[in-house]
């Protein structure tokens, strides 16, 4: 059975479970420290929620929500279920939970982005309902 919590403050737990599963989902991860983590969780505009089986922590997702003139908007970011626990409904649940938050605080649309080879993820999100936007996707680095 899969459980859904929402995370307010960091714990060893948490750290090691983000540490070990958002690497699945981006390869330029470079880590968090408590103090990271620690500042998304306590953000006033961040849900944080985990997926649980058997007591362990096999999802994150982080959903975003904050005001602009045009409405509340609501954002998943940071999908990942642990390859183990994949086909398991960690990801519905999730992403269920965090459609839930944003309806009951307002939001009239959730959005998302996903890279072009996470096949599996887009068969979920269009299950669940979602709808691919014609869009264009711009990045500036300020890294640079």
């Amino acid at each position: 059975m899969i459980v859904i919590e929402t995370h307010h403050r960091a714990s060893p737990e948490l750290l090691a479970a983000t540490n070990h599963l958002i690497p699945q989902l981006s390869s330029s991860f470079a880590g968090l420290t408590m103090e990271r983590l620690e500042a998304v969780l306590v953000h006033e505009s961040v849900t944080f929620f985990v997926a649980r089986a058997d007591s362990a922590i096999v999802g994150l997702l982080t959903l975003a929500m904050f005001p602009l003139a045009t409405g509340l908007r609501a954002w998943i970011e940071d999908v990942v279920v642990d390859t183990s626990a994949r086909g398991q409904g960690a990801g519905d649940a999730l992403v269920n939970a965090a459609i839930a938050t944003a309806r009951d605080a307002g939001a009239r649309t959730v959005d998302l982005t996903s890279r072009s080879d996470r096949e599996a993820a887009h068969r979920l999100y269009e299950r669940m309902g979602f709808v691919r936007r014609e869009t264009n996707v711009y990045r500036f680095s300020l890294d640079n």
